[in-house]
């Protein structure tokens, strides 16, 4: 594209409800799944996340670029930047989202900034997404019980994606408040009329004989305990993303067959993070990671009795492969609003 037309494009804004709805929740697993396929073939570059953590204020900042190859039809590359807030207190103190972020989306030739986005909506269904697309290839077909521990926006998010996956007899859902499984409840279970849900604030009552468990906490402390694991379960952590935090019995992870999704940030940021650095296992332990599983070069679950597990700490390129059809959907819509960022 000529010099000139690129100086007089504009930067597309959107907000969270401008978001909402431009993709379905399986259009979200797709998008995520061929991030995983990507990364599993060396056609992204990405970096681990960066952290700025302040003792100040309970949770953190993220940073999280990437690069990504052919992410959807008719967009040959991509790249995007996410900045991510998390405070914990914010709920209880501010009645605001635990979790803000933006979302800067970029074309990698030039560098232009082609939309910036809220990234509270997008990130809960692509974080969902991971999950789901987790399934599709490491849990064991006939699942018909899915665990969520968690009924925050994440835990909305994955069972909105995890409900493509499966047709699930029951959905059972924790969460440590009464008050939060009720928002959670308020919001989804008209939006799933085929859903037997049931939510609980005993771990006891959700976890043991389910075939699929979502975990999503922030405490950063033990939830899922060894006795409420069986043979052939698979799980999904998507909740220990930074170092010291775990949410799972390390006795699980010893028993479990491990996939990451991204080794280097899973070192010091996943589920496996504080199993590795108290010896409870060995790097060697884990089996892979999930883009392996999805390009053919690794297998994932072996056998109906296997514990599988999903160590997912939310990688950058899951935003670079998602934002360009977000990108094209609100273009077509007609929604957001559009400010020339270059002077002329």
């Amino acid at each position: 594209m000529a010099t000139t037309s690129w100086r007089n494009r504009k930067t597309l804004i959107l907000s969270r409800t401008d978001m909402m709805g431009l993709l379905t929740p399986t259009e979200y697993v797709d998008c995520v799944e061929m991030a995983f396929r990507r990364h599993g073939e060396g056609r992204c570059y990405l970096e681990p996340k960066g952290h700025i953590v302040l003792d100040k204020y309970p949770g953190e900042w993220e940073v999280m670029p990437s690069y990504i190859e052919a992410p959807v039809e008719g967009v040959a590359e991509a790249a995007a930047c996410k900045w991510v807030s998390i405070r914990e207190n914010n709920r209880a103190k501010f009645d605001l989202p635990t979790v803000f972020s933006i979302l800067i989306y970029t074309d990698p030739e030039t560098g232009f900034p082609l939309a910036i986005v809220d990234g509270s909506y997008h990130t809960m269904m692509r974080t969902g997404a991971s999950a789901a697309a987790s399934l599709r290839w490491m849990a064991r077909k006939d699942s018909k019980v899915l665990a969520l521990v968690g009924a925050g926006d994440v835990g909305i998010g994955a069972l909105r994606t995890c409900a493509t996956v499966f047709d699930w007899d029951e959905v059972r859902v924790w969460s440590r408040g009464r008050e939060t499984l009720d928002n959670f409840m308020a919001s989804e279970e008209s939006r799933h009329p085929d859903l037997t849900i049931k939510a609980s604030t005993n771990i006891g009552d959700v976890v043991p004989g389910a075939d699929v468990v979502v975990t999503m906490t922030t405490g950063g402390n033990i939830v899922v305990r060894d006795e409420h694991i069986s043979e052939g379960m698979h799980i999904a952590a998507l909740g220990s993303d930074l170092a010291g935090n775990q949410e799972l019995d390390s006795a699980i992870i010893k028993r479990a067959r491990i996939f990451v999704d991204d080794i280097r940030q899973c070192r010091s940021d996943g589920e496996i993070n504080m199993p590795l650095a108290n010896g409870d296992i060995i790097e060697a332990h884990v089996a892979g990671e999930i883009g392996e599983i999805i390009s053919g070069k690794k297998k994932g679950r072996t056998s109906d009795a296997d514990i599988t597990l999903f160590d997912s700490t939310g990688i950058a390129i899951q935003d670079s492969a998602t934002v360009p059809l977000e990108y094209q959907r609100a273009v077509a819509a007609g929604v957001g609003v559009e400010k020339k960022m270059i002077s002329t």
